[in-house]
């Protein structure tokens, strides 16, 4: 596909499903975000990471695009990940961008952690004209070119991209008709080790061990897939309500990097790594 009729088609998913949409409440998410220091994108470094003009480096909080070596020796490029990229250029490359903090603002890497917003190029078609700028994260995951990908420091508006991410999912836009990133059942899960994945199943048993609290898809704990949450993350689903035993014989959903401990293995650290399903 040319790049050409890639931006055409990306124009047509997006304008329908995630700006107008977005555009339409501005002052919603600027409740749920603090404002930060606008800038003019120089570089786009990959499909979730670019670089301003005054040098910083924007990693977007709450999604995963699909990745690109980076000079990482070995590393094959993900499915998608340049279409990701020129997606992400497309929207925001020589423009500038009004950036919104909703938890951690920085990482390890010295990277900055945030929402961004594209402002308009005429006041016709902006703020004053009720329009509102547009949401890079949201515009990305309606495109189909990345998975919401949210840690417990920074949960700001993860409902809103769930709901998108969803959207695209089941319409199979870019990332959700390709194999690399299907959802896994979680019978299994054990095939993807090392991986980012989605895992669904239901949960036969909950239990308790030490300080954590697992979930098991199976019934024997030492080879089964489960989700395992530890005591400060309990505290979290507690806060929202969440009782931990009630998820038993419940389908579940959630989302996060696949190791083995007692067989796959899933940690969720925050409640919106999962999802509850209709049975």
């Amino acid at each position: 596909m040319s790049r050409s009729v890639l931006r055409l088609l990306l124009a047509v998913l997006l304008l329908p499903v995630a700006w107008p949409a977005l555009a339409a409440a501005p002052a919603d998410f600027e409740e749920a975000l603090s404002p930060g220091e606008a800038g003019r994108v120089a570089e786009v470094v990959d499909g979730d990471t670019l670089v301003l003009a005054d040098g910083r480096e924007i990693r977007l909080v709450g999604i995963q695009a699909p990745k690109l070596p980076l000079g990482r020796a070995g590393f094959e490029p993900w499915p998608l990940s340049g279409e990701a990229k020129a997606l992400l250029e497309d929207l925001t490359l020589g423009k500038t961008v009004d950036l919104g903090f909703g938890g951690r603002r920085g990482d390890r890497h010295g990277r900055v952690l945030a929402h961004l917003f594209v402002r308009e190029a005429g006041p016709e078609e902006g703020r004053e004209a009720g329009g509102g700028p547009r949401w890079v994260q949201g515009a990305i995951l309606a495109a189909g070119l990345a998975r919401v990908y949210s840690f417990d420091d920074n949960r700001s508006l993860i409902a809103e991209m769930l709901a998108l991410e969803g959207e695209a999912r089941a319409a199979r836009r870019g990332i959700w008709a390709d194999p690399f990133y299907a959802l896994r059942m979680a019978e299994e899960a054990g095939r993807w080790l090392g991986g980012f994945e989605l895992v669904e199943g239901r949960v036969v048993a909950v239990g308790r061990a030490g300080r954590n609290t697992y979930l098991n898809f199976a019934e024997d704990w030492r080879s089964d897939f489960t989700i395992v949450i530890g005591k400060r993350a309990a505290g979290l689903f507690a806060e929202e309500g969440i009782d931990l035993t009630a998820y038993q014989g419940k389908r579940l959903r959630v989302r996060g990097w696949l190791k083995s401990r007692n067989g796959p293995m899933i940690e969720a650290s925050h409640p919106e790594q999962i999802e509850l399903l209709p049975d």
